[in-house]
């Protein structure tokens, strides 16, 4: 995990938040477009981009094809959200000790 000090204390853009703030007003379409194109419920949709649900690999293999971008670009920017918000709690991993050569 990086450490680093812009790392811990900026979070990471949610992948929702791109969807809402640049994909959907470049491609002028609403919430309801974009689920029907995905194949996927307007709950679906409504709950990524308002950052209530996590992008799946499968959503993000739909992005990528809809987009015409890279499904793994979309699983990055959650697993760069997903590893930082586990890092801003120190006693999550308290309870896990590190396996050393002498153990």
């Amino acid at each position: 995990m990086d450490n680093s000090p812009e790392t811990a204390k900026t979070r990471p853009t949610h992948p929702g938040a791109i969807l809402r703030e640049e994909v959907l007003p470049a491609l002028g379409i609403t919430q309801t477009e974009l689920a029907r194109r995905l194949g996927v419920s307007r709950l679906s949709v409504n709950e990524l981009i308002h950052e209530r649900r996590a992008v799946s690999p499968e959503m993000a293999a739909r992005l990528g094809k809809l987009l015409d971008t890279l499904p793994e670009s979309w699983l990055h920017m959650q697993m760069k959200l997903d590893l930082w918000e586990i890092e801003q709690d120190p006693n999550r991993l308290a309870a896990v000790q590190p396996i050393n050569e002498s153990n």
